[in-house]
């Protein structure tokens, strides 16, 4: 996968987290590099969870595959086999790269075309993506050519293969990180591991509770560049959290500061003062698109399409100096109760 530059939430297990030990249960961590940056699993182990050992060989396996099939970085990926594939084309695949092609395209039809698995041609040209050159303001026949080679419909699931008829080349990467935050979280509850958090890259997933009693709490950033403050602290239980965000990857040019999240509608970074936005849901690979979509909307948008659709969501935006937040109705709901236990 890529390298994950921006890690906006900040996973904080607060209160006794690994020294505690109650009735023989004890919270145990693991953890590893993954997709360009790293991952980490704590969880509540008692007297018959299986050993470490079996959980973090589990947890790498699933991430390796997530990593031959989806990582535009390898040459070897099944993803990129097909980007380099011509137009017209079409290739068998696993059941799992299918589904998230499916729910990207739900992604895109919710949003209006907000969200984009096909946008790897611009990312390159924008310095974003993994055959970028370098970071730079392209001409505007360059940013034609490549829009050229975007765009969902040009993208079909064809029973157990996936054709395309046009030079699109697909990037998971708005999604990839839920996903295996999800298949993690599944396969820890199959091997009878109930209590746990799930770190993937910056997204998140907990469930149960702590030998204390306490919900897993996780913080939500700040946007300061040069440092680290959680801003809120959320209790989770059986819900994702990711968080998108301009702050960290980008670059500027002539004094224009110029965002890693593109609007597909454009072709171009995104322009408004949104600076990031979390999304909870029970499903991550949800909560990650959707976050992306939320950014690529901006402020005032984005609260409108969250609202409507019911979203669990927190907007931090820029005013001047400072920041400003705001929440949907769903999430202080949500979250209203649970920050108190």
């Amino acid at each position: 996968m890529k390298p994950a530059v921006l890690q906006p939430v900040i996973a904080v297990a607060l209160a006794a987290a690994l020294a505690g030990c109650w009735s023989g249960e004890r919270i145990e961590e693991f953890g590893g590099p993954t997709m360009g940056s790293s991952y980490s699993i704590k969880y509540v182990r008692g007297q018959d969870s299986p050993d470490i050992e079996r959980l973090k060989g589990e947890t790498d396996a699933i991430l390796a595959e997530v990593d031959q099939q989806l990582s535009t970085y390898r040459a070897d990926s099944l993803v990129e086999q097909f980007n380099q594939a011509p137009a017209g084309s079409c290739q068998a695949m696993p059941a799992a790269v299918l589904q998230l092609v499916e729910a990207g395209q739900q992604l895109n039809a919710q949003s209006q075309g907000a969200f984009d698995l096909t946008l790897e041609p611009l990312l390159d040209l924008w310095g974003f993506g993994p055959k970028a050159r370098a970071e730079q303001v392209p001409t505007p026949e360059l940013l034609a050519a490549a829009r050229e080679r975007t765009g969902m419909q040009h993208l079909r699931v064809d029973g157990e293969q996936l054709c395309k008829d046009a030079e699109i080349q697909l990037d998971f990467n708005g999604i990839a990180a839920g996903y295996a935050v999800d298949r993690i979280a599944a396969r820890l509850h199959e091997l009878g591991v109930g209590s746990y958090l799930v770190d993937v890259t910056g997204e998140l997933k907990a469930a149960g509770r702590k030998p204390d009693g306490q919900l897993w709490r996780i913080g939500l950033e700040a946007p300061q560049e040069g440092r680290r403050v959680a801003q809120r602290v959320l209790a989770l239980d059986g819900y994702g959290i990711s968080t998108s965000g301009d702050y960290r990857n980008y670059f500027e040019e002539d004094g224009r500061r110029y965002s890693h999240t593109l609007d597909p509608a454009t072709g171009a970074p995104i322009t408004h003062k949104l600076a990031a936005v979390t999304v909870a849901d029970r499903s991550t690979l949800r909560a990650d698109g959707l976050s992306t979509v939320l950014m690529v909307l901006g402020t005032e948008r984005g609260l409108a399409f969250a609202e409507e659709l019911g979203i669990a969501a927190f907007f931090v935006t820029r005013a001047g100096e400072g920041f400003v937040t705001q929440s949907t109705r769903a999430f202080e709901q949500l979250f209203a109760a649970g920050e108190e236990q």
